[in-house]
């Protein structure tokens, strides 16, 4: 910034607390005001926070994403020079990964084997919508992953905007349509639709 500015701008950090420090001073995972900043500012810096595995508080990277509509995890892949790679040529990798961070398994709607709830959902399965493939359904957990077509939509055309922007060649729909034809082959069919909709000049798809 004083390259660039001189004296005529300078960063004014304001900490904002969340995990376990937040936790410690305030009582709570995820104070209001740390939200709150995030929403009057617009941009931070966040380091790791912890988050037990398999049980305990839910995570708190995705409770900050879904309050703060992050739905874009956006993850530039290539290698650097002298970075050893298991790879015959690394140099060739040159990719942007867009990943949906608010929806699918990252809503978090699950209920753990043994629960009341996962046997009330069990039950919905097989007496309402006639669900019989559960091979061990009083022993299992159960997750649902919803996909909108919006979530979709909104996601596909930020990284199609991205490609243009920065002259790349192709945008290519990462899915498991094949096993999981409303979920996962809706986000396929909806991306698909949303690219020649939207940027016909720009874009040719194969199916």
């Amino acid at each position: 910034v004083a390259k660039e500015y001189g004296a005529t701008r300078k960063i004014s950090w304001v900490e904002v607390l969340a995990g376990e420090k937040a936790f410690e001073k305030k009582g709570t995972w995820l104070p209001a005001q740390t939200i709150e900043a995030f929403d009057k500012y617009h941009i931070g810096m966040k380091g790791p926070l912890a988050t037990p595995v398999g049980e305990g508080i839910r995570s708190l990277n995705v409770i900050l994403r879904r309050e703060l509509d992050l739905f874009v995890c956006q993850r530039p892949v290539r290698w650097f020079t002298g970075v050893g790679s298991p790879i015959r040529h690394p140099e060739w990798v040159d990719m942007v990964v867009f990943r949906e961070n608010t929806e699918d398994i990252y809503s978090g709607i699950e209920w753990a084997e043994g629960t009341p709830e996962a046997a009330k959902f069990a039950n919905f399965l097989q007496k309402e919508m006639g669900v019989t493939m559960v091979r061990f359904p009083e022993t299992s957990a159960y997750g649902v992953k919803p996909v909108s077509v919006e979530g979709s939509e909104r996601l596909v055309r930020a990284a199609v905007r991205y490609a243009i922007d920065h002259h790349l060649p192709s945008v290519t729909l990462v899915h498991k349509g094949n096993i999981m034809k409303y979920t996962e082959g809706g986000f396929k069919k909806w991306g698909y639709a949303l690219a020649e909709r939207e940027f016909p000049e720009a874009v040719f798809t194969m199916t």
